[in-house]
């Protein structure tokens, strides 16, 4: 009974597999702590996905304006086009439809098709791409 128990805690104590992307260390009290720099690069890449606020998503919808993985991908091309140039607000036009854009932030302000833009005025952008 005690080599039985012995085993069991020896089985508790053995450390886990390291997670997909990083090492596993313990801590003073043997929970798993994951390496500054794998919980770093987890983030980077989290930020370099495009996002879209609220009040973008609510717009779309509104005003039916279709999402499709090509749209997205253009979408994201010209992000990363203006990063390369050092843009922090710009305004993005895909085809008919115009996207307010924090580059910085990779986040989609608002969205608006092509009826939506007449007579309206961008502040505080800039540059504009087209793609």
């Amino acid at each position: 009974q005690i080599q039985d128990r012995a085993r069991q805690i020896e089985t508790i104590r053995k450390p886990h597999a390291a997670p997909p992307g990083g090492r596993v260390d313990r801590g003073e009290k043997g929970e798993a702590v994951r390496s500054f720099s794998s919980i770093l690069q987890k983030k980077l890449e989290e930020n370099r996905q495009l996002r879209f606020s609220a009040h973008a998503v609510r717009r779309m919808e509104e005003r039916q304006l279709l999402q499709s993985d090509n749209l997205i991908e253009r979408l994201e091309n010209g992000v990363q086009e203006l990063e390369r140039k050092g843009a922090k607000s710009s305004l993005v036009l895909v085809d008919d439809t115009a996207f307010l854009v924090s580059v910085k932030n990779r986040t989609i302000i608002t969205a608006m098709n092509k009826q939506n833009t007449i007579n309206q005025v961008f502040t505080n952008i800039d540059s504009v791409i087209f793609v």
